[in-house]
Order: structure tokens, then sequence, then C-alpha cells
């Protein structure tokens, strides 16, 4: 009876901890995998930052939820690279906060068949 007990309470443990994402927030702890991500993603922007020619300075600006450590370790990585490769930044073309709803898409697409219809040769009148 007590080894039934012991395996139960193991299988209960391990199946606990084989889904730790909600026990780390029943225990309102920091989940490692969520901060492993957090890092990640800085990295990734600092790596673009550089790439798309942007200083350090703007790239914390832009991204103040992440860590300034790892946009730096992303971008001197990117740094690296750019120079190892002799690659030169492409600057972005897109503004923070300028992406089209897909209503100004629509539009913007009935436009563009409405100038195409208006620049369209008229067909000839063939006698």
């Amino acid at each position: 009876m007590n080894i039934l007990c012991r395996s139960g309470a193991v299988l209960l443990l391990a199946s606990l901890l084989a889904g730790c994402d909600p026990l780390y927030e029943l225990l309102e702890l920091p989940n490692p995998k969520v901060a492993d991500q957090k890092d990640s993603d800085a990295r990734a922007i600092g790596a673009a930052c550089r790439y798309s020619g942007r200083s350090l300075e703007d790239c914390y600006a832009l991204n103040p939820d992440y860590s300034k450590t790892e946009i730096y370790v992303g971008w001197r990585e990117m740094n690296g690279y750019m120079a190892e490769n002799e690659i030169e930044p492409v600057p972005s073309v897109l503004v923070p906060g300028a992406m089209m709803t897909p209503e100004d898409a629509a539009a913007r697409a009935a436009a563009a068949e409405a100038a195409e219809e208006v620049a369209a040769p008229a067909p000839a009148d063939s006698k």
C-alpha cells in the first residue's frame, strides 16, 4: 500500500512538472521559458536594428520593453557579421505605426484599379 502511495505521488508530481506553465502562473513565479524567449526576441531586434542602419539609442527607444543588454548583444553580433561579410545596411522604408488597415488596403486597390481603367486606351472603332 505504501508503494502505491509513493508511486501515485511521483506520478502526480511528474504530471505537474510536465505542464509547468500553469504552475508558474499559479505560484506567480517567473517562467524561464518566457524570459528566454524575450531575450531571444531582444537579440533579434538588436540584429535587425543594426542591419537597417539604426543606432543603438534609436533601437532602445523603439523597444523599451526589451533588455538593453540583449539588444546590444544582437546589434554587436550583427555588426561583426556585416563587417566580416562586407554587407551594407538596408534602411527601413516602413515608419512605425504606419501599417495599413485592411480598409486602407482595399481603398488603395480600388483606386489603383480606377486609375488603370482611366489610363487604358479606348478600343479603336473598326469600320
